[in-house]
């Protein structure tokens, strides 16, 4: 087994911008996806692309898993647990259920095989340029063994607790970053129907109290209308599921939340759900 090689499984927007990272710091990356285009994309980088996941896990023990949703992931780790080998290590990047990925973490535990959620808070385009955090769920000393890699996903990493503490700490982030966006996306549809200058407006409030880092990096795709995805609406809309799921169980009022989330079933009904998540503008661009 070589072990400079790293696998990923997931190879989406995030998927690959990971294993570019990794690449890039001169690691042997074998990954596989079975979308269509994947791995050639993948070894036009300098990868290698594995025929399976079980494959690709035979010769990796270490290995980076970032997939839609934790029901995708339950199905990759059922096909690759077996042809593990005794203490490899799974790195979880998914945003997925928080209960579902302690399971997961138990689970592996029992075949002798370490895992970590790590949630990632930043775009793909964020992740390239190191300005993502990580946020682990695990054991601590699998979190410090693991430490080069996880420099490698993001500029600073966070241990938050045991596995799936990360899935709920990601949501908490994608709550408030999601929030963010959409009041942005409200308010320069409202300075521009009061008819104010909305690239002005931008350039006021990144000046004003009311700046967020959202204005940074979704702003400018506003104005523009440039919706080429670094982060798809549709993936986010999941997580507002999920978020409003894990309220439900805990009793938390989440009735802004509650609102995001219809103004997001708008939007993917409207057809913008492949887009990037600054999309969110359509929405109070329409008239009703």
């Amino acid at each position: 087994m070589n072990e400079r090689a790293i696998g990923f499984i997931g190879l989406g927007l995030l998927g690959s911008a990971l294993a570019e990272r990794f690449l890039g710091a001169g690691l042997d990356v074998v990954g596989y996806d079975p979308a269509a285009g994947a791995g050639a994309a993948l070894e036009a980088m300098g990868g290698r692309a594995a025929g399976s996941a079980a494959e690709l896990a035979r010769g990796c023990r270490r290995v980076v898993i970032c997939l839609p949703h934790s029901g995708v992931t339950a199905e990759v780790l059922e096909e690759i647990e077996t042809v593990l080998a005794e203490g490899s290590v799974v790195l979880d990047a998914t945003t997925g259920e928080p209960a579902a990925m302690a399971g997961f973490g138990r689970r592996l535990a029992f075949a002798g095989i370490s895992y970590l959620d790590t949630t990632i808070a930043g775009s793909s385009g964020q992740v390239r340029a190191g300005e993502a955090i990580v946020m682990a769920g695990g054991e601590r000393d699998v979190f410090e063994a693991n430490n080069d890699l996880l420099a490698l996903m993001a500029g600073r990493a966070f241990l938050v607790g045991p596995w799936g503490a990360a899935a709920r700490m990601k949501l908490v982030v994608n709550l408030v970053l999601g929030l963010n966006r959409a009041a942005l996306a409200e308010g320069l549809a409202f300075a521009a129907a009061c008819g104010a200058d909305e690239r002005q407006a931008l350039e006021v409030l990144k000046a004003s109290p009311a700046y967020s880092r959202a204005m940074d990096v979704k702003g400018q795709r506003m104005l523009d209308r440039n919706y080429e995805p670094e982060a798809r609406l549709r993936q986010h809309h999941k997580d507002v599921r999920l978020i409003l799921s894990e309220g439900a169980q805990s009793g938390a009022r989440l009735p802004l939340s509650t609102v995001h989330e219809a103004l997001l079933t708008e939007a993917e009904q409207a057809g913008w759900g492949e887009l990037d998540n600054s999309a969110i503008a359509e929405v109070f661009r329409r008239r009703e």
